[in-house]
């Protein structure tokens, strides 16, 4: 008999029984933004294997992930996990090499590694530089050069070995900026570069090895910290046009359009995400198998799987080359199809997936993901009746509940209008409406506190205090992330997701959409080194909260 979480289809995806009957919590992150005793300049999976071990013994069900998906090595500057060269495949910048089979000290200079890890950003360029040289060093050294690869590994591998070939000779990093003899992986002048880089083609392999085995390692200590889910990684919504897969499958994708937002209130001019959708007609032609495929290998050792854009299941929002965005159209997809290949991959893996449900969404497609048991992804910030707050007790069932996601400030810098601010000085919104947008951020955070008030979860005394502040001291941002914490946990929401960011009480968000390199996305740091977040009174605090609020 189908629980009333979601109807019964021939389509939905898998919903362990636990959560139909309970609710659980965790804490999402961006991997590089981790700093430790360790790191080599970015976050890497053994700290992810070390903050795994954190949220579990504070009692969290799961670590949310930014994606991993491998990026473009030839240029480590390309460096938004939501502008991938593959989906299906891992970035290797995030191997810890100093875990790996072979590697010793003295292999790499100390004093490099003590400036990478002390910047503010990441470095990408300077971690990729001592990230490679160490690899290719323990590489060398390896007794026996054993790898194994199917047909779109191989074919990754042999685009990543040409992109650095291509950069090394003053060209692009991605396949449209090489010479016409190697845009087809088929190719006489491919083959012949194959033939000739064979042990620089199994080095690209082996990379995706060590990429697979460490993130698994990082999978099992969850399990073994009692996770109920563990890792919750990121799907994005589309991949680079002149990336590893456009290269090895021309077919897939659609070449001259991309992938964007149409105007809204966060940009007037609308947006242009830069990246190639996938075929409507290529997916049904071979019957979503590469689809499944491709969801498959994004989700391996994951408990769950967040959709980027999930209304891409059912349309996306193309821009014609050269054009504006706000000249883009909505094309449709074969919606029941990719939501089957979905479910039975879900259903397969035991996989929870959770959709980024937010900007334009179409008419009935949220009941199309309920009915497919796809949870809804709720922000705070949004959920709104009017003007007011919705009380945590009318909040949707089948979904997770957070603060905010990674295109969105953090609660600091949502509560001093940071982020008005920023899109103001970008020119992303126009003078006018930075003014009123103001305005109404003084109502909404009065707004919130009334509704903290009315849950119980702020006295009248901190409410008064709070009113008048609008950069918060961390006495005043502990009451306030306390009281946020709660709201969202009291929902019936199946999941209730803690950004680390909040959790250290950063200021600065993430990424600034609609911008590039005007802004330092996807660098930030984290304040707190891993050490020092599981010292924090902070994190302890909230991570008390959630445990009270949810109990396992």
């Amino acid at each position: 008999m189908r629980s009333m979480l979601h109807p019964a289809r021939s389509a939905s995806c898998f919903l362990p029984e636990w959560l139909e009957r309970g609710r659980a919590w965790g804490v999402s992150l961006q991997l590089y933004e981790i700093r430790s005793d360790r790191d080599w300049g970015i976050g890497d999976y053994a700290d992810l294997a070390k903050l795994v071990t954190i949220a579990g013994e504070a009692g969290a069900s799961f670590v949310g992930l930014n994606p991993l998906h491998a990026l473009f090595l030839g240029e480590p500057n390309r460096r938004s996990p939501f502008s991938p060269s593959n989906r299906r495949f891992l970035n290797p910048l995030y191997i810890a090499v100093d875990k790996v089979d072979g590697f010793e000290n003295g292999m790499v200079d100390e004093a490099v590694l003590s400036t990478l890890r002390s910047a503010r950003l990441v470095d990408y360029p300077g971690v990729a530089e001592v990230k490679l040289a160490g690899l290719r060093q323990i590489w060398r050294e390896q007794p026996a050069k054993i790898v194994d690869a199917d047909q779109q590994l191989r074919l990754h591998a042999l685009f990543e070995a040409l992109s650095l070939q291509m950069v090394a000779q003053g060209f692009g990093a991605g396949w449209l900026a090489w010479p016409e003899e190697f845009h087809d992986p088929a190719s006489a002048a491919v083959a012949q570069f194959a033939t000739e880089n064979a042990d620089e083609i199994n080095f690209q392999i082996w990379l995706q090895q060590i990429c697979r085995e460490q993130l698994a390692r990082a999978a099992s200590v969850a399990a073994d910290a009692g996770m109920r889910i563990g890792l919750y990684l990121d799907f994005a919504v589309g991949e680079a046009p002149d990336g590893s897969a456009t290269w090895g499958d021309k077919n897939l994708a659609v070449r001259g359009v991309s992938v964007g937002a149409p105007p809204d209130v966060f940009t007037a001019e609308g947006q242009d995400w830069g990246l190639a959708p996938l075929s409507p007609e290529a997916l049904e032609a071979d019957d979503f198998a590469s689809y499944r495929g491709l969801m498959e290998a994004a989700s391996r050792n994951a408990g769950a799987l967040r959709i980027d854009h999930a209304m891409s299941l059912r349309q996306l929002f193309w821009i014609p080359k050269g054009a504006a965005p706000a000249e883009g159209i909505y094309v449709q997809y074969p919606l029941e199809g990719t939501i089957a290949a979905l479910a039975e991959i879900s259903q397969r893996q035991k996989l929870v997936v959770i959709g980024e449900d937010l900007g334009h969404v179409p008419e009935g497609f949220r009941d199309t993901m309920a009915e497919a048991a796809i949870l809804s992804y709720r922000i705070l910030y949004f959920e709104k009746s009017g003007s007011n707050f919705i009380a945590p007790k009318d909040w949707l069932l089948l979904a997770l509940a957070c603060l905010s996601t990674h295109d969105l400030p953090t609660l600091k810098g949502w509560w001093a209008g940071d982020d008005i601010k920023l899109r103001a000085e970008h020119e992303l919104i126009e003078a006018a409406s930075a003014s009123a947008q103001r305005h109404v951020r003084v109502r909404e955070r009065r707004n919130l506190l009334i509704a903290f008030a009315r849950a119980g979860l702020i006295s009248k005394r901190v409410m008064r205090r709070l009113l008048v502040a609008r950069r918060l001291d961390d006495a005043d941002y502990a009451a306030l992330a306390l009281a946020a914490h709660r709201y969202i946990a009291r929902t019936p929401s199946r999941l209730t997701a803690m950004r680390l960011a909040d959790a250290v009480g950063e200021f600065h968000p993430t990424n600034l959409p609609g911008t590039a390199d005007e802004y330092p996305n996807w660098q930030r740091k984290l304040e707190l080194t891993l050490e020092e977040v599981a010292e924090s009174a902070l994190f302890a605090r909230l991570t008390a909260a959630l445990r009270k609020e949810r109990p396992t």
